[in-house]
């Protein structure tokens, strides 16, 4: 299949406890999104959106997150993420992701993946792992 750009996509999710800052980092931060699940979310979202157009064996992993917390989103309100695909470059994919939440623009900022072969990373794992065994 081949991956071209202006490919995009969109996740909705209600934000709960779980989701919260607070619960990350065990803080005491108000009940908001918390950054590191806004991110795992803008990276799912592109993930998701090339996935269908690999070819079998392969995968994507995040290699760059330049992401912007735009503001604060409570438990209980509803966002939107969005990753549009803007350059593929060999193996490299470049994507705009945004998010929003009821109210207003939460985020924005660029993410990279690349594109890999799973069995050549899981045997690379495992001669790393056999690295630190000797």
């Amino acid at each position: 299949m081949t991956i071209e750009v202006g490919l995009t996509n969109e996740l909705n999710l209600t934000v709960q406890e779980s989701d919260t800052a607070a619960s990350m980092t065990g803080g005491e931060l108000p009940p908001v999104l918390g950054t590191p699940r806004l991110i795992q979310l803008l990276e799912q979202t592109a993930r998701i959106t090339v996935a269908k157009h690999l070819a079998k064996g392969q995968t994507t992993v995040g290699a760059l997150v330049n992401v912007r917390h735009l503001a604060a989103t409570p438990v209980g309100m509803k966002i939107r993420t969005r990753a549009e695909l803007l350059e593929v470059e060999g193996r490299r994919l470049r994507f705009r992701v945004e998010a929003w939440d009821e109210v207003e623009k939460i985020a924005e900022g660029e993410h990279e993946r690349f594109i890999i072969d799973e069995q050549r990373f899981k045997e690379r794992l495992e001669q790393k792992r056999q690295s630190i065994n000797r």
